[in-house]
């Protein structure tokens, strides 16, 4: 069984792949299309949307000579999720400082006459 989460992190870890990503959320490309920005060979390309690919992040179809990628989001849902409870321990932690500084605020200072 793989660990899925890896996959994805592995996948999100290189500039390339986040920016191929962007670009597909926008809408299906082209290998050629997604391949424009960047100053890379065709082949460094297909290998960076292999690995995207192999993380289930995008999808390849087939039309006529051309293979279209798509995005496949369900993978950051999952890394959505997995960020969830961290989402909520800074949130409880900011909440729980921003009491203090509340406090600390309204406390009387040492040698000043109320």
């Amino acid at each position: 069984m793989t660990d899925t989460l890896s996959d994805t992190f592995a996948a999100l870890a290189d500039p390339t792949r986040r920016a191929i990503l962007a670009r597909l959320s926008k809408g299906e490309a082209t290998v050629n299309e997604l391949a424009e920005p960047f100053a890379m060979s065709l082949p460094s390309i297909s290998r960076h949307l292999k690995v995207l690919e192999g993380a289930g992040l995008i999808t390849r179809g087939r039309q006529a000579q051309w293979r279209p990628c798509r995005l496949d989001a369900a993978p950051l849902k999952r890394v959505d999720g997995w960020l969830e409870k961290y989402r909520r321990f800074w949130s409880e932690s900011f909440d729980r400082m921003d009491a203090i500084l509340t406090e600390i605020t309204k406390a009387p200072r040492k040698g000043k006459k109320q």
